[in-house]
Formats: structure tokens, C-alpha cells, sequence
């Protein structure tokens, strides 16, 4: 699972992937024009209680797999490169410009954060069209080799997300049967990917709340998160040695948490995937599955074996753990649980597993 970041050029992208990876790519690899990859620490206040509660010898956070995209140019959309990058990812991450700074030129001529939004949604939307009408074009020639009653669901499928993607709507709204999912589970849909938009602003506008809700109530119907970061200011942080030195800074600044803490949460959601923790004097980790997952399917995650030879979860809400303090006091509430292979795991549950191989 990996979510990708793409922009246009001079937004923030290289500074964000710096401050999200902890690392600088090097120049061999942005003349290369590919995809530069990292890895993402996620960091969930969760896991810190856990941590300071158990004490263990090995602390393991989760952690995410992001690539920076070669820039969104007129070349690069035109050739369609930078959309097959687009299509190996899981999630997208869009670093917007919304600062203010002469001497840094702006591609469109000026700051404008709604239009750059709505104009790489434009392109994603129209890459679709094009696509639906590719595939809708090979159809009438392979007829002769096909089922009669696959050709006609699948036709009525296009025309349908043709339907829906010419009203300037991502596919991503569309509520699919299974069987309509099943259909399309190798086409090339790029506006089926979850979006964060990530709006690199300027410091003085790291408290201009009016400005953030009123971008996320304009982009709510198209199921676009929107988030701010001052790329600036996150660059400044994590230079800072201490976390005292980075506790006061953004105090002063009047932030609650680094940006890139939140961003890095908002790529797990955007993933569609919710974190369970494993805990003990010898390790607390934080694991993420699939939303929807099972216990046997999360216990997968952990190893093979915990999948194969399940017998019961013993589940720990984070919520009820969070209240009474520690595992003995919420087993002596009565709220240990014991699950067995229905059971869907729940974003933040403690899990013990018992298995038999």
C-alpha cells in the first residue's frame, strides 16, 4: 500500500516529502524524472500512551510507503506518463500552493488554490473519459471471443461511469455493487483513488481557520480531505534537536501537533486502512489492515501462521484502556473481549491472539 505525492511545480512537493520521509532525494534521482520513494513513520498519540504504559523493550510504530511524482507539467500530462505513475498508487496525496511569495513564480501565473484543486481533478477526470472510450472501442472488435451476457454487462457499466465522470464527478462517488467492482478491477480508473489535499500555506495563515473550512466544505461532495501545512515551519521543527525545543515552538506559534503528524494519520485513512495494536513488556507495535478486515485477516498481517491456525482474539478497546489506565484494571471491568473468526477488528483494538499450527 502506497500513497503518492504530485503537484504542480513549485508548490512544496520536494520539501514535504522531506519532512514526511526524513530524507533528501538525491540529484541523481529527481533528474531521473521517476518516482522517488520513502517510507513514513506515522505517529498516533495512541501508540505513545501504549508505549508509556508497557514500558517494552522494542517500540514499533507503523509505517507507510509514500513516492514523490515527477511535476504535473504541460509535458508530462501530454506524453500521459506522470498518469501511469498515478495508477500504481493506492492514494493521492496533492500538495497545493496557497502561499504567497514574489520570488517564487507560479506556474498558472498566480496563487489560486481552488483552481490548481479542480484543475488536476479536470485532468484525472478527462484521463478516465479517455480510457471508458479505449475500452468501450476494444470491446466492439473483441465481441467475436467474448460472452454475449459479459459484453453487455460490462458495456452497460462504461456507459454508466461515463455518465457519471461527464458530470465532472470522480468515480470515487459511485456507490458499485460487487459484482461492478469485480468488472472493473483492472482498468486504469484514476479518479477511484482516495485524494488528500494538502495546502502548503504561509506561517501567517496557520491560524486562519476561515480559510481551511471553507476549503473543506467546498471539496466535501467530491470526497477530497483537505489539510494545511506550512512546509516553512515543519522544516524548522524537526531541525530542532529537543522536544521541549519543539513543544515551546509550536506553542508559541499556537499549533497542537506538527502538521506532518496529522498528514501522515490522514494517508492512513486515505488507504483505507485502520491501525490495531499488539502489546506487551516485550514489544507494543502498531500494525494497520484493511478496513472491514477480520480478525483472522489482521492476525495474517502479524504472520502467516496467526491466520492459519486462529483460534480467538482477546480484544482490548484502546477507548476503555485510555479510561481505566492499564490491562489489569480493564480486565477487572469486565471489558476484555473475546472474539472469535466474524469478529471485525476495529480502528485502535488491542489484540492477543491465540492460535494453534
Amino acid at each position: 500500500m502506497k500513497i503518492g505525492i504530485i503537484g504542480l511545480p513549485q508548490t512544496g512537493k520536494k520539501t514535504l516529502f522531506e519532512i514526511l520521509t526524513n530524507r533528501k532525494p538525491t540529484e541523481n534521482e529527481i533528474a531521473s524524472k521517476k518516482p522517488i520513494k520513502g517510507v513514513v513513520e506515522v505517529k498516533d498519540s495512541r501508540f505513545d500512551v501504549l508505549a508509556k504504559a508497557y514500558k517494552p523493550k522494542k517500540e514499533v510504530r507503523t509505517r507507510i510507503e509514500i513516492e514523490m511524482l515527477p511535476k504535473l507539467e504541460k509535458d508530462t500530462i501530454t506524453e500521459g506518463s506522470i498518469f501511469a505513475d498515478i495508477n500504481e498508487l493506492d492514494a493521492i496525496c496533492h500538495v497545493v500552493r496557497a502561499f504567497k511569495e514574489e520570488s517564487i513564480y507560479h506556474v498558472e501565473g498566480s496563487v489560486d488554490p481552488k483552481r490548481d484543486i479542480d484543475l488536476i481533478n479536470a485532468e484525472l477526470i478527462l484521463h478516465d473519459l479517455v480510457f471508458i472510450e479505449k475500452r468501450m472501442g476494444n470491446i466492439e472488435k473483441e465481441v467475436k471471443w467474448l460472452k454475449e451476457e459479459s459484453v453487455k454487462k460490462e458495456k452497460a457499466l462504461l456507459v454508466k461511469l461515463k455518465a457519471h465522470l461527464e458530470k465532472e464527478l470522480p468515480l470515487r462517488l459511485m456507490n458499485l455493487t460487487a459484482d461492478e467492482k469485480k468488472i472493473i478491477s483492472s482498468y486504469l480508473f484514476l479518479t477511484r483513488k482516495s485524494v488528500i489535499a494538502a495546502l502548503n500555506i504561509s506561517e501567517e495563515d496557520l491560524n486562519n481557520t476561515a480559510f481551511i473550512e471553507q476549503m473543506k466544505r467546498d471539496y466535501h461532495a467530491a470526497a477530497i480531505d483537505i489539510m494545511q501545512i506550512s512546509a516553512k515551519i515543519e522544516s524548522e521543527i524537526i531541525k530542532m534537536e529537543s522536544g521541549e525545543e519543539r513543544e515551546q515552538f509550536l506553542k508559541e506559534l499556537g499549533i497542537k501537533e506538527p502538521a506532518r503528524d496529522a498528514l501522515s494519520r490522514l494517508c492512513i485513512k486515505a488507504l483505507d486502512l485502520i491501525s490495531f495494536f499488539t502489546v506487551g513488556p516485550d514489544e507494543v507495535r502498531q500494525w494497520t489492515t484493511r478496513a472491514g478486515s477480520t480478525a483472522p485477516e489482521a492476525a495474517g498481517v502479524i504472520h502467516t501462521d496467526l491466520r492459519k491456525g486462529f483460534i480467538r482474539a482477546e480484544v482490548i478497546k484502546y477507548s476503555d484502556f485510555a479510561i481505566y489506565g492499564s490491562e489489569a484494571k480493564v480486565k477487572e471491568a469486565g471489558k476484555l473481549y473475546v472474539k472469535g473468526k466474524d469478529y471485525i477488528v476495529e480502528d485502535g483494538d488491542m489484540l492477543d491472539i491465540r492460535f494453534n499450527v
